[in-house]
């Protein structure tokens, strides 16, 4: 099919094959998953951090300002960790340094969610959500039959085990990509694979369509990406600079004035942002714990300048501030342009 018609627009009943990624932890808004939504992409709801209620109310808000198809995104559950408290502990006095340093008081353990993956999905069964994308692994799909499901994959081996568990598309999470790393076979340092080299591994390995995501911030990649055999694309940092985007100043700031890096230093999970000196710190500093651990150590910086994981791609410098319906029509105007 030529441009703007692919098997991604067939199956997520949408015009173009823009997917908005999810971006938790700020970045995404009701009001940006359905400017996208309006202007004939997918909009995406990044459900991943919220409780079932929050999600809940996520859902309804977002039925309200679009009539059309929207997605939302959890993890996976991780396997359960046993770290070692001593190291958990020399991760405490390093952070407490800090804290020391910005006026923060000493860290004081979060109350773990009482809620679980299980619990999120239950929501979006019972919510009919259209299309629930994942990443980190394969979370529980039972009773989700009429559901559209996008599982994040990082490389063909992990395109094959989710078109195994019944995925619907795949999508292909290129090294260049923001955010967290969704690899969940083999090591990280395996699953960092440029999209020009992955997306045509995995379009040969699996049958279902192939979404390519990483460093795409215009028509040019878009063209780029089709090529290489995808049939749609997911931007995330393309549209974290757009006035719907809730990224705040310092983290556009951040995408813009550093260089991106994956790194496991902040939340525990590698994950690709801009390298602020807190990070080159952190990176200085004891090995991180485990995700949910280190998460939750970290968590008090987040809101202070400078101290947030400012998740990013490394296409950052190259995107534009512009309304989000206005990007989706730009970019389906670049790749119109492109002679596909």
């Amino acid at each position: 099919m030529a441009w703007p018609e692919t098997r991604l627009t067939e199956l997520l009943g949408v015009r173009y094959p823009i997917v908005q990624a999810p971006m938790a932890g700020g970045p995404n808004t009701v009001e940006l998953a359905a400017a996208v939504s309006e202007a004939g992409g997918l909009g995406s709801l990044a459900g991943a951090m919220l409780s079932p209620d929050a999600l809940r109310d996520e859902i309804r808000v977002l039925r309200r300002l679009t009539q059309r198809p929207f997605a939302v995104n959890v993890f996976a559950p991780l396997p359960p960790s046993d770290p070692d408290p001593a190291a958990v502990e020399a991760v405490r006095r390093a952070l407490d340094a800090h804290r020391a340093r910005v006026g923060l008081p000493p860290h004081e353990p979060a109350a773990r969610p009482s809620w679980t993956v299980e619990d999120q999905l239950a929501v979006v069964a019972e919510e009919r959500v259209p299309v629930l994308s994942f990443t980190f692994g394969i979370p529980p799909l039972d009773g989700l039959d009429d559901i559209v499901l996008l599982g994040t994959a990082t490389t063909a081996a992990e395109a094959v085990e989710l078109e195994r568990a019944g995925v619907h598309a795949i999508v292909a999470q290129g090294a260049e990509a923001g955010g967290h790393r969704g690899t969940f076979l083999g090591s990280f340092e395996d699953g960092l694979v440029g999209l020009v080299a992955l997306v045509p591994q995995i379009v040969d390995a699996v049958e279902v369509p192939v979404v390519a995501a990483g460093g795409i911030v215009d028509g040019r990649g878009i063209a780029a990406a089709l090529a290489l055999g995808a049939t749609g694309v997911q931007l995330g940092t393309a549209f974290l600079f757009s006035p719907e985007s809730g990224a705040s100043p310092a983290w556009r700031r951040a995408l813009r004035e550093h260089p991106t890096v994956v790194s496991a230093a902040y939340t525990g999970r590698p994950a690709r942002g801009g390298r602020t000196p807190f990070v080159e710190d952190l990176e200085a500093g004891p090995p991180p714990a485990p995700y949910e651990i280190q998460r939750g150590l970290t968590g008090d910086f987040r809101g202070l300048d400078g101290y947030g994981w400012y998740l990013g791609g490394q296409a950052a410098p190259r995107a534009r501030e512009l309304p989000a319906a206005e990007l989706v029509k730009t970019l389906a105007g670049e790749t119109e342009a492109a002679n596909l």
